[in-house]
């Protein structure tokens, strides 16, 4: 019974975040999005491909399957578990907030292939500590600013993350507890998923937000 509890846990966090955002707005314009720009589905290419006002909402909706899973569904699936065996709070909504970034970067739907989870990681920092995500939003503004590269600007804020709430635990917090850890965890997650990117800007060959290289992100 508790095994099953935290599989439900899990797909309490996996099912809103595999839900293709950009995709499914590509479709509303008859554009199948993983065939033009970058053919990622997540907020950056819809931007490019679909326009700025589609691609606003499709980075809203990807950060809302972080932040919402997060927020609402650890009441409801802490239930699920024996009397006197349901996790803690900060446990259910790490391990939701998680499965939402897996379920965005590898959606069963579109055979595991998905976005890089840079709107739905920050949802899930939003939900949990938005002091980082405060932090983390900083340095992505900063590095966008000064390198024009949107993938450039993704991986410093995912550098900073876990540096980010070690250095700001929050009342009481533990400054390498399991917070850190998991965020240390989705940093790594979301530079891994930019290594093509990593590789392109190596060769010159990155595309810039204005200017610059074709090549999309």
């Amino acid at each position: 019974m508790e095994a099953f509890a935290w599989l439900i846990v899990a797909l309490a966090g996996y099912l809103p975040g595999s839900l293709p955002a950009g995709l499914l707005a590509g479709r509303l314009k008859g554009v199948d999005i993983r065939t033009v720009g970058s053919g990622n589905i997540g907020a950056t290419n819809a931007f490019r491909v679909l326009g700025k006002g589609i691609g606003v909402a499709v980075l809203l909706i990807d950060m809302s399957k972080g932040v919402l899973p997060c927020l609402f569904l650890p009441a409801l699936v802490g239930g699920m578990f024996p009397e006197g065996r349901a996790p803690e709070l900060q446990t259910l909504q790490l391990l939701i907030g998680v499965s939402a970034i897996l379920g965005h970067n590898y959606p069963c739907w579109l055979g595991f292939k998905g976005g890089k989870g840079i709107a739905t990681t920050a949802g899930v920092v939003g939900a949990l500590a938005p002091v980082p995500l405060g932090i983390c939003l900083g340095a992505w503004i900063v590095f966008f600013a000064v390198s024009r590269y949107v993938s450039v600007a993704s991986i410093a804020a995912a550098v900073v993350l876990p540096v980010s709430v070690a250095a700001f635990p929050g009342v009481g917090g533990d400054r390498f507890g399991l917070l850190f850890w998991i965020f240390l965890f989705l940093g790594v997650m979301a530079i891994w998923k930019h290594r093509i990117n990593i590789q392109r800007i190596m060769n010159g060959t990155e595309h810039r937000a204005w200017g610059g290289q074709k090549t999309c992100n």
